[in-house]
């Protein structure tokens, strides 16, 4: 089937990656050609009108620069994203080989948003003299991002999957020694959908790259466990447990659980720091908006802090 070909060709060229950075080389426009064939000859009227209306523009610039935006270090050109990403997703939807990827797209839509309005609302920078370069436009303070992730989460109600799950997952969490009110990062990561899955391979409600899961005792064949709620969370729990140790701070914990622990190892060095604070700004532009987000919806759900959550020592664990 032409399109499911044309989808391999998507998947294996790469995409967002957790502690690694690849280049995305696809055939943007096979992929688009394969999908309006496989409409016509398939879906509905609907689905081939929307198909036919796609703006071919926008999805190749989504596909293309996705990862050149979010491994950034703007948050602002972060914005130039949202329109293509709002097409990407119903060619995503549309067919079920590719939902898992809508799934995780899905997940994701809010950075565009709030990249949005972030870009609408900084002041314009002042002109470069004696330069027809246009001037570059600082990332918003960490503040103004903190207060737009709190308006943004505040309205919205438990996700229909968390009310059954999130009891359990709690429980693993505390079997871990890690604070159970974490285990809202799966809401960041997959929306509580556990066929989440990215194009570089992190899967489940959690987004575990292959190799982090293998490190963390999952199996991934014959059946791959990161799509299994329990073992997942507990992977998820033991990784965040050892960055924190490793870091003492859950900013700056979730700051590599979505980064790698290198990015934030090196900023660290590089700024003679251990202050998630003053290597922030330095950080890819996703995970600049990815902290704020876990801490507005962490507040939202449970009323406690990021900063502030318990942590058992590993003396105390002993």
């Amino acid at each position: 089937m032409k399109f499911r070909s044309a989808i391999v060709i998507l998947l294996a060229s790469g995409g967002l990656v957790l502690s690694q950075t690849n280049e995305m080389t696809l055939d943007v426009s096979g992929l688009l050609d394969a999908a309006q064939q496989f409409a016509q000859d398939n879906l509905d009227d609907d689905v081939l009108q929307a198909l036919q209306n796609v703006d071919r523009d926008k999805v190749e610039d989504f596909l293309k620069h996705y990862q050149d935006y979010l491994q950034g270090d703007s948050v602002l050109d972060v914005a130039q994203l949202k329109d293509a990403a709002n097409v990407a997703l119903p060619l995503l939807e549309a067919h079920e080989e590719t939902q898992p990827y809508a799934a995780w797209l899905r997940a994701r839509l809010d950075y565009f948003d709030a990249a949005a309005e972030l870009k609408a609302s900084a002041p314009p920078p002042p002109p470069l003299p004696g330069t027809n370069r246009p001037p570059v436009q600082p990332n918003p303070p960490f503040q103004a991002e903190q207060e737009l992730w709190v308006k943004k989460v505040a309205p919205r109600p438990w996700p229909a999957a968390a009310r059954k799950i999130v009891p359990r997952l709690k429980a693993i969490f505390a079997e871990e020694r890690v604070p159970a009110e974490l285990v809202w990062l799966a809401e960041v990561e997959s929306g509580f959908d556990a066929r989440a899955r990215s194009p570089a391979g992190a899967v489940g409600l959690f987004q575990l790259m292959p190799a982090t899961a293998k490190n963390l005792g999952l199996s991934l064949w014959p059946f791959d466990q990161r799509k299994q709620p329990e073992p997942a969370a507990r992977a998820a729990a033991k990784y965040l447990r050892g960055l924190h140790d490793k870091f003492g701070s859950w900013r700056l914990a979730v700051a590599a659980y979505n980064s790698g622990e290198g990015t934030v190892q090196r900023l660290l060095k590089r700024y003679d720091t251990k202050s998630f604070s003053r290597i922030a700004p330095h950080l890819p532009a996703e995970t600049q908006m990815y902290v704020p987000r876990v801490e507005a919806t962490i507040q939202h759900r449970e009323g406690v802090d990021l900063e502030k959550l318990v942590f058992r020592s590993t003396a105390q664990r002993l």
